[in-house]
């Protein structure tokens, strides 16, 4: 056994590891992770609460959005990415300023729910269109890009039915809360939103986890188009060198060429007496 032996399962086996250790990493960045969900979470239990116990639309409402925004400061101080809080603070803003001048609580919630169903549709439509939501999220943080369209099917079919595990379970959700919303009261939508939170979520982050970790690895194209410049470079710097060489045009040639033609000349004509 060669040493290229010992040495190439296990390059695969690393290849394979930091793969998905990419994508695992990748994966919390997109949705958030765990302060995502507390983001997002958190500002509506304050808001059923405080309406449960006070009966207040508008305390409620500005305690809730007070909340948003103290953690977005947080997230500032630390220097994190505010893509999740900022679209918390706009969330909440929506929900508390619709609730306020409608008069009813239920619809501090009704943007949320507008959002995640909307969302729901563009997952089971991107999968129809065979563009699944989800790979063309995690394509660029993977290095990937779209090449899990036409090079990597095994990629193909596992985005495609994440995808699809998204937008049924968030459609699965709506299908709860809008008739809460139309039926129910706001106490009741509010604590069955706030339970509905995380779980879904964690659902659908876990299936994603499980369809990409048996798919192959993504197909690293920022590489290969690095490689594929640096051989260009390289080919671009050797091209003169070997012209030289080859080239009978050149000047060096041609003089041979004509001295080596005089020379033939001269042997064939016949000696002169």
């Amino acid at each position: 056994m060669t040493p290229d032996d010992n040495t190439t399962p296990t390059g695969h086996r690393a290849t394979a590891a930091d793969s998905r250790a990419a994508a695992d990493t990748a994966l919390l960045e997109a949705f958030g992770g765990v302060r995502g969900m507390v983001d997002t979470t958190v500002p509506g239990l304050v808001f059923v609460l405080l309406y449960t116990i006070k009966r207040d639309i508008h305390l409620a409402a500005i305690a809730a959005l007070g909340l948003t925004v103290l953690l977005a400061l947080a997230r500032l101080v630390r220097k994190e990415t505010l893509k999740h809080a900022f679209s918390g603070v706009f969330g909440v803003a929506f929900g508390a300023v619709f609730a306020m001048m409608s008069g009813d609580a239920k619809n501090f919630y009704l943007p949320g729910m507008l959002y995640t169903l909307g969302l729901a549709v563009a997952y089971v439509l991107s999968a129809l269109f065979r563009y699944p939501l989800i790979g063309v999220l995690l394509g660029p943080m993977l290095k990937e890009n779209l090449s899990w369209r036409t090079r990597n099917p095994g990629r193909f079919r596992a985005y495609t039915r994440a995808t699809w595990a998204w937008g049924l379970i968030l459609l699965a959700k709506s299908a709860v809360l809008f008739p809460l919303y139309w039926w129910g009261d706001a106490t009741q939508l509010g604590w069955v939103k706030v339970a509905l939170g995380i779980p879904p979520f964690l659902l659908c982050v876990y299936l994603t986890w499980i369809f990409l970790a048996k798919a192959p690895p993504p197909i690293d194209v920022i590489a290969e188009m690095e490689a594929e410049e640096k051989a260009e470079r390289e080919r671009e710097r050797g091209t003169p060198d070997a012209g030289k060489a080859t080239d009978p045009l050149l000047p060096g040639w041609t003089d041979r060429i004509v001295s080596e033609a005089g020379t033939e000349s001269a042997d064939r004509q016949p000696p002169r007496h």
